[in-house]
């Protein structure tokens, strides 16, 4: 097998400082996160954006009010008696119980710290993050170049997504579908439009852009191309710029990005993809498809250490599908000397996917990690998750932060100003709730004893 490599990049040397080109206007770094506005002002109708199977009415419930989504309606209080909700499926992580003990060492070390009783206003949730600072223990999931993902909504998740000083990914293909323009050319690159946005709004010090590659991507150089761009010199200069090697995702294990296209746009893409006529052979779209690359352990190594050598001002990803090694995927990554690795669970995907995929193939988030067991970096986990109870969860099997993708795009689609904001407001409160009822006071305090598995009878690792 012959492994081709994109050249090496010719980049301009870097004289400017961090300070001499900055993101933005400076804003301090906090452990809370700006409140956002308690309802829009002028509220946007959604664009028809749908997630079947996904939990979006409390979503969009969230991206309206905010943490007061959290709470049953106050106007309920004492003419209701509040108790559990009717036991419900859910998957394994779901039906995972979290559970406070009795006895809490970690409090009396808050209390003493503080010289007063802790409160759950006292969690701080700020994370390294793939080598980036983060806020939260959060990042904005990546979205690829589908419709719904490189679309307006995209830009507007990205801009939030800075304010809330949380990383983002930008995800596969953007460049071979949608191409890409440097600063002073008059065409629209869907990459730049969300680069730009996310720069606009990043605050000092937190926060950082993520970009994947996979095959069509390398053969088009987008690595290339974005380190030797002088737009990206800020990210850079203030190590704020990460590049994520792509080798599967939640939605399809196995298989590469797929995409509906018209029939001109069809003849456009023919060149870097494959496109079939799936649905008939005078239907109006066509079925796009990309490679999924072939990876071994050693091609994965290979990989991680040209990415490091190549590019060496910027952090190195790597995003594994759910597959059943995914344990010995990490482990190889992070011995590579990778800065993340990210497992995306059977429940993950904003894309277009075979539904045969979508019921049957890939282990669920909560098998993955219980794989992966104690990570020996940074482990970052995507599959459903919208509210604190499922994020805690991952975070106490190991998981460094977690990932919003299509709890994202609907909650900005129900408020493209603030949505995503209210998301997270609401989902922050719930963490900062469940941590300090845990005893605890950091993300990276959890563990797997904070979990109870029923069906095991015991904690899932």
């Amino acid at each position: 097998m012959t492994i081709t490599m994109p050249a090496a990049p010719a980049v301009e040397p870097m004289n400017g400082s961090a300070s001499s080109v900055p993101l933005s206007s400076p804003v301090p770094l906090t452990a809370s996160i700006p409140s956002a506005p308690s309802a829009p002002s002028a509220p946007s109708a959604p664009s028809g954006l749908s997630a079947p199977g996904f939990p979006e009415e409390q979503v969009r419930a969230r991206a309206r009010t905010g943490s007061a989504a959290v709470f049953p309606d106050p106007a309920t209080y004492g003419a209701h008696l509040f108790g559990p909700a009717a036991a419900h499926g859910g998957d394994a992580l779901d039906r995972t119980r979290i559970v406070p003990p009795v006895f809490m060492p970690e409090r009396l070390e808050k209390l003493i710290d503080l010289a007063r009783e802790p409160e759950f206003g006292d969690v701080d949730l700020t994370a390294r993050v793939g080598g980036f600072t983060a806020r939260l223990p959060l990042y904005l999931s990546a979205f690829g170049s589908t419709r719904a993902g490189s679309g307006d909504l995209a830009v507007h998740a990205s801009r939030q997504a800075a304010r809330l000083g949380i990383p983002m990914v930008i995800g596969e293909n953007m460049v071979p579908v949608h191409g890409y323009r440097k600063a002073g050319d008059a065409t629209r690159s869907a990459l730049r439009a969300r680069v730009e946005a996310y720069l606009e709004a990043a605050p000092d010090g937190a926060g950082g852009i993520v970009v994947q590659q996979s095959t069509e991507d390398a053969d088009s150089e987008v690595w290339n191309l974005l380190y030797s761009d002088p737009a990206f010199r800020p990210l850079l200069e203030t190590g704020r710029l990460a590049f994520e090697l792509k080798t599967g995702q939640g939605a399809k294990p196995g298989l590469g990005g797929m995409t509906v296209v018209g029939r001109a746009e069809a003849e456009q893409l023919a060149r870097r993809f494959t496109v079939r006529e799936v649905f008939g052979e005078d239907a109006p779209r066509l079925l796009r498809c990309a490679t999924p690359g072939t990876f071994t352990e050693e091609i994965l190594r290979q990989q991680l250490r040209f990415m490091r050598n190549n590019f060496p001002k910027a952090r190195t990803w790597v995003k594994f599908h759910p597959g059943r090694d995914i344990d010995r995927a990490a482990r190889t990554a992070w011995a590579a000397g990778a800065d993340a690795v990210t497992v995306d669970g059977a429940e993950g995907g904003t894309g277009w996917a075979p539904g045969v995929f979508l019921d049957q193939v890939g282990l669920p988030l909560a098998e993955c990690l219980r794989r992966i067991g104690r990570p020996e970096g940074c482990l970052l986990a995507t599959g459903g998750v919208w509210e604190g109870g499922r994020a805690v969860r991952a975070l106490a099997l190991g998981a460094t932060a977690v990932g919003l993708g299509r709890a994202a795009l609907v909650a900005v689609d129900e408020d493209p100003e603030h949505g995503l904001e209210r998301l997270v407001e609401a989902l922050a409160l719930e963490l900062r709730l469940l941590i300090s009822a845990l005893g605890k006071y950091a993300p990276a305090a959890l563990a797997p004893d904070d979990l109870w598995d029923p069906a095991q009878g015991a904690v899932p690792c």
